[in-house]
């Protein structure tokens, strides 16, 4: 008697893409304020502003990379992008609210804007690429670990 191979686990078969996790999308856009708030406890005085702005901008990819690759998140790539959308608003709200956006008029004003939402929106992207990155190396690894089952 033989028996027919069974495959350790079934093949993927397309469904529904996961729904966008909103939760995740404004924990994520939060980060935004984090050059404010490094702004008013003075790290900026003692550092620098370059380095406080890199501070925060490293900061917050390496947490949107190692949050939505470890943690699961569905979709990142959009859930992090529109958490960079996000970041942007809180970002530029913040600065406005203490005072540090230059006035050069409503028309470069909202230039200005529009590019900080883009150039966020896209830091959220490519962050997002990243972190499908490292959920595909898991779920690659996970499908081909050898199970722990022993036949009797």
């Amino acid at each position: 008697m033989s028996e027919s191979p069974t495959p350790s686990q079934p093949p993927e078969i397309p469904g529904p893409r996961p729904r966008l996790s909103w939760p995740a999308v404004m924990g994520f856009g939060v980060l935004g304020l984090l050059w404010p708030l490094l702004r008013l406890i003075g790290l900026e005085a003692v550092v620098g502003g370059v380095t406080t702005v890199m501070v925060a901008f490293l900061a917050t990819f390496v947490i949107w990379v190692l949050g939505a690759g470890f943690g699961h998140v569905p979709r990142p790539v959009l859930t992090l992008t529109l958490s960079g959308v996000l970041f942007a608003l809180l970002l530029g709200a913040t600065t406005v609210a203490i005072g540090d956006w230059p006035d050069h008029g409503i028309g470069l004003n909202l230039v200005a804007a529009t590019i900080e939402i883009g150039r966020s929106a896209g830091f959220g992207a490519l962050s997002g690429l990243v972190a499908e990155s490292i959920q595909r190396a898991r779920r690659r690894r996970r499908r081909n670990r050898p199970s722990r089952r022993t036949s009797s």
